[in-house]
């Protein structure tokens, strides 16, 4: 049996997801995410390392943009197969899409507008990645499919979406290849979740595979402060009301925004915390958040409880939605403190970009971080003590307060990806470590090697790989 699989993406990396597999004729592409880190962002105007008009289908783990976001330019480049994931993938997918082609645009005329002012001709960014017309075209590619019900991909293939526990919709997806009387299986982790948090359910575990794709994203750490969040929550907000300045916080639209809303929710009911104004002030988010709300069957008891009992996360006194520019625009002139939730989550687009520009040389002000921060990005600049960050062309000297809330990660750390993988009853023919930076991705493949004995590698961009 002969299986190919090229690491397309979020080899060596954290973003731009994207594996290629060859099979029997057919080929396969498992995520088609955007590179985010700002060495990397060349690679998403290369040309796709297949012919996108000869690509079965999508298979899609998740609904974030470094998983699905360049698939507007897979279609713009002549893709026309299926694009599979869950139904709330797909729901949440489409929104993201629109929201990134739209920045796309915005992004692209802002820096075209500034080179004329500045008198210099820039590259490929005076030009938008894809349009919202190209993200629309995707929208009736979509092929939803229900967690545990395998479905045909192609001949000899077959694949099998299972709950990842990391944001609402999330999948592992195990493929099972067969052929001239042999079968082979291979297991995408996608993003992995985590034990025992708010919201969504634990994630699922394998019993036999005999190839996985596994990502590393905390895979040289453990997560610390994971039962002392809302503890911290309050600290940070509390300290921001006797300061007398505004809480910025950058968040990723799905998930993060609306555990941190879960958080605030509890900590107001415990009134830990002063009744607050909280602005989340992202359009994606809040379309995001009511795709949530229509999914119930996917949360665990706790939250479920919650929405039995009318505390719903989504719905507290204070929590107000920002749609208009002109809506965000206002909240600059605010007095007091007040939570505004904007993305990106690492601070490299949207209207964050725009609050930390009006808030970030105030010392009265605080920049409360939620999530993980890729090399190169805006927020890990200021997150490791940039004296000054250039936005928008601008350079600004960092005097606000720069905090960071630790624990809310939807990624499994190291011990949570060994205990992921441990549940496995036989060994694997080979692990492939992706999904993190180098040396994270490094250090987790000498560790579940030492740990369990498996095979394991760290791949390169493009590397090819034939699993027999």
């Amino acid at each position: 049996m002969d299986i190919k699989l090229t690491f397309m993406g979020a080899a060596r990396g954290v973003t731009g997801s994207r594996y290629l597999l060859e099979y029997a004729g057919t080929t396969l592409l498992v995520d088609c995410g955007l590179y985010q880190e700002r060495e990397f962002q060349y690679r998403n105007w290369e040309p796709f390392r297949c012919s996108p008009k000869k690509l079965r289908a999508v298979l899609l783990t998740h609904a974030h943009l470094d998983h699905c976001g360049l698939l507007p330019k897979l279609v713009k480049d002549g893709f026309r197969g299926r694009v599979i994931c869950t139904p709330a993938t797909a729901d949440i997918v489409k929104i993201i899409l629109m929201d990134s082609a739209k920045i796309q645009e915005e992004d692209a005329a802002y820096k075209k507008k500034r080179h004329l002012r500045e008198g210099r001709k820039g590259k490929y960014p005076e030009v938008p990645l894809y349009t919202a017309a190209d993200a629309e075209a995707c929208m009736s590619l979509f092929t939803p499919v229900e967690y545990d019900r395998p479905v045909v991909v192609a001949d000899g293939i077959e694949a099998t979406y299972h709950d990842a526990g990391h944001v609402l919709g999330s999948s592992m997806i195990k493929l099972r290849f067969t052929g001239n009387g042999e079968k082979r299986s291979i297991v995408f982790s996608g993003d992995i979740g985590r034990w025992d948090r708010p919201m969504l359910e634990d994630p699922d575990v394998f019993k036999r595979t005999d190839y996985v794709v596994m990502e590393s994203t905390y895979g040289d750490r453990r997560h610390e402060g994971t039962d002392e969040i809302g503890g911290k929550l309050a600290e940070i907000i509390n300290e921001a009301f006797r300061a007398g300045g505004n809480i910025i916080v950058p968040s990723f639209a799905l998930q993060r925004a609306q555990e941190i809303l879960y958080y605030l929710n509890d900590m107001l009911m415990a009134k830990k915390i002063p009744p607050l104004d909280v602005y989340v002030d992202s359009p994606m988010a809040n379309k995001i958040t009511e795709v949530y709300k229509r999914y119930g069957e996917l949360y665990d008891e706790e939250m479920q409880k919650l929405l039995r009992l009318n505390r719903s996360p989504f719905s507290f006194p204070g929590l107000k939605t920002v749609e208009t520019v002109e809506e965000s625009k206002r909240l600059n002139e605010l007095k007091g403190t007040h939570m505004i939730i904007a993305g990106a989550g690492m601070a490299n687009g949207g209207r964050i970009k725009h609050h930390l520009a009006n808030n970030i040389s105030s010392p009265e002000s605080t920049v409360m971080f939620v999530g993980y921060q890729a090399a190169g990005t805006l927020g890990r600049l200021i997150l490791d003590g940039a004296q000054t960050v250039r936005i928008h062309g601008v350079q600004y000297p960092v005097r606000a307060h720069i905090t960071r809330l630790e624990g809310l990660s939807a990624h499994a750390d190291r011990d949570e990806l060994l205990k992921w993988i441990s549940r496995l009853s036989a060994h694997p023919k080979h692990v492939y470590i992706t999904h993190g930076e180098e040396s994270s991705a490094e250090s987790f493949s000498s560790f579940l090697h030492e740990q369990t004995g498996y095979e394991t590698s760290v791949p390169h961009y493009g590397d090819t790989v034939t699993l027999d």
